[in-house]
Parts: structure tokens; C-alpha cells; sequence
């Protein structure tokens, strides 16, 4: 990769230390999910994971290669924060079936209710959506742009050398997802869908990406019907606060920092705030949620990032400024 104009100085040492924090909250959830799969009635559908474990596998090694061997950080930031994401979501998706199973009260109602105080009104953002029908593919596809808009950011904030910022993308999204994971299992919601019986001749127009396809597994996890852990394949089942939401301003958050891919992004975005409640079947509370935990996790994210990366450099500096020792004594 060519050298960035904007190529940041970040000490390695203190990336290393914040890959390490990563992989330690990894590590810890994929053992709390082992833990419960060994302590109950859940069990572990292996054959989910080799996709995820393999596609790590590869970015791991060739972080190794761009970090140690043919050194180049930009590469090797970038397969690091691959290879991180990757494993989240992996675990983190067993992790939320196993929020769900904790069962506890819906609080559709208190959601619809808190839209409507609000001035929202979800039945006739459907009713638009399925009258201009010849739009909503652009609104799904917004809404199912998650994926490549990751792998664009990640790429383009190596490209650019802002390897901090790989770091700031990768733990705000992993914390953003332990948060709405915990919050959606305390606060346990089917959505919009489920919550007004929604069928197909509602909106015979338009095709929504998720509707209700999610509601066997989430009512299975809770009535004790449904046991299986998985990684690949796994359906998204948090309603409240809006994951989706979270991730779209994190990505915006961090892609300003690109100037080449700043306003493209914001765009799908903005396109994507607008989906989210028909094509992710969300209440408009869960976006406003997802909107403030994002903002809170991009900011401890990147106050933990620059606090290491600060403190790892004044150590350095620290250790730089004490005189040598000639531990020989003098000649004579």
C-alpha cells in the first residue's frame, strides 16, 4: 500500500495493546457462551462456526505476515480488524439467542406507545414505503449494506494509514453490540411486525428484508423450544436498542476521517436511517437508542484507543530519557 498523506503516528506497541483488549473481550464472550451451552440445555451447532473460525484463521495469518514478516502496518491493521469483527460476530450472534432465552415481560407496547407520544407513526411510513414501491429496493439495499460498508471503511482507513481509527471502528463495534445485546435482553421485544400481526397483503407492493422471519427462533429461545447456538446463519433478534442503527452512525463516524469516502457513506446512511423501521421491522425509539449508544461507545472507544496509544508513547519517552549506565566502570 502506498504511504498516506494523512498516515497517522501511532506507537505499534500501543495498537498491539488495544488488539490485545479486543481479543480479550472476544475471548471472554465465546467462554460465557461455552459456559452456558455446558451448563444448560443450549448446545453448540459447530458446523456454523468453521465459516467464521476459517475466514479468521486466513486474516490472523496474514496479519502475521504484513506484522512480522513483510512489515507493513497498514495491511496488517487492516486483516487484524477483519479478523476481529469476524470473531465478534461469530459469538457475540450465540450470545444475543442467549440474551433472548432470559425470557421476562415484552415491552412492545411501552415502545409503540413512546413512538406515538413522539408524533411517530410506523403504519403510515409502511403505507409510503409500499405506495412508492418502485423506491423501496434502493431502502433495502441501504438496509443490507452493513457488510460491504464495513469492509469499504476498513479498507479505506488503512489505505490512508489511520490505523488508530481501525482500532476505534473495531472495539466501538464490539462495544455497541455488547450493549445492545444486554439492553435488548433486559428489555425483550418482537418488533413491529410481530407486535401488529403484519402479513403479506399489508404491504403487497414491497418485499422488506427481515418482516417477521426471526420470530420462530426468538419465541423459540423463550418458551425453551429453540436451544441451538449459532454463528453463521444466525438471525438478528434485537429490537430495542437498534443494532443496525448503532453500526450505520459508528461507520459514519469513522468514515469521515476518509475524505474520498465521507459523503458516499453518509449517504447510504442517511438512506439506511430511513429503512430501518419497515425493512428492520424497528420502533423509532429503538433507532433513537441505537443512535445514542453508538455516539457513547464511539466515545470510549476512542478514548480508550488514544489513552493507550498516548500512555504507550510517554512510556517509551519515559524510558528514552533515562541516561545509559557504563556498567563496565571506566578504563584505567
Amino acid at each position: 500500500m502506498p504511504r498516506g498523506r494523512n498516515e497517522a503516528i501511532v506507537p505499534t506497541a500501543g495498537l498491539r495493546l488495544v488488539d490485545g483488549l479486543i481479543w480479550t473481550i472476544i475471548g471472554g464472550v465465546a467462554a460465557l457462551v461455552l459456559a452456558v451451552a455446558a451448563l444448560s440445555s443450549f448446545h453448540v451447532v459447530l458446523r456454523s462456526f468453521l465459516l467464521p473460525a476459517l475466514g479468521v484463521a486466513v486474516m490472523l495469518a496474514g496479519y502475521w505476515l504484513y506484522e512480522y514478516r513483510r512489515t507493513d502496518p497498514r495491511l496488517a491493521g487492516a486483516l487484524a480488524c477483519t479478523a476481529q469483527i469476524i470473531a465478534f460476530a461469530a459469538v457475540g450472534a450465540p450470545l444475543s439467542y442467549i440474551g433472548a432465552s432470559l425470557g421476562g415481560p415484552l415491552y412492545d407496547h411501552w415502545f409503540e406507545a413512546a413512538d406515538s407520544a413522539l408524533g411517530f407513526d410506523w403504519p403510515a411510513l409502511l403505507a409510503w414505503m409500499n405506495s412508492h414501491a418502485a423506491i423501496h429496493p434502493l431502502f433495502r439495499a441501504a438496509y443490507l449494506s452493513l457488510l460491504p460498508q464495513t469492509a469499504i471503511v476498513v479498507l479505506a482507513l488503512a489505505w490512508i494509514g489511520r490505523l488508530e481509527w481501525l482500532r476505534v471502528f473495531a472495539l466501538g463495534f464490539v462495544l455497541a453490540a455488547l450493549a445492545t445485546i444486554a439492553i435488548a435482553a433486559m428489555v425483550p421485544a418482537q418488533g413491529v411486525w410481530g407486535l401488529l400481526q403484519l402479513r403479506a397483503a399489508d404491504y403487497p407492493d414491497i418485499v422488506p428484508a427481515t418482516r417477521d422471519v426471526h420470530l420462530p427462533i426468538f419465541f423459540g429461545l423463550r418458551d425453551g423450544s429453540y436451544r441451538q447456538l449459532t454463528a453463521a446463519g444466525a438471525v438478528g433478534l434485537i429490537t430495542f436498542p437498534s443494532f443496525h442503527t448503532a453500526l450505520a452512525v459508528i461507520l459514519t463516524l469513522c468514515a469521515w476521517q476518509v475524505p474520498f469516502i465521507r459523503w458516499g457513506i453518509v449517504a447510504i446512511n442517511a438512506i439506511m436511517l430511513i429503512s430501518i423501521p419497515v425493512d428492520g421491522g424497528h420502533y423509532f425509539v429503538d433507532m433513537i437508542a441505537g443512535g445514542i449508544i453508538a455516539v457513547l461507545c464511539f466515545l470510549a472507544a476512542r478514548a480508550l484507543v488514544t489513552g493507550v496509544a498516548m500512555r504507550t508513547a510517554s512510556v517509551k519517552a519515559a524510558f528514552a530519557s533515562v541516561p545509559t549506565t557504563n556498567v563496565a566502570g571506566p578504563a584505567g
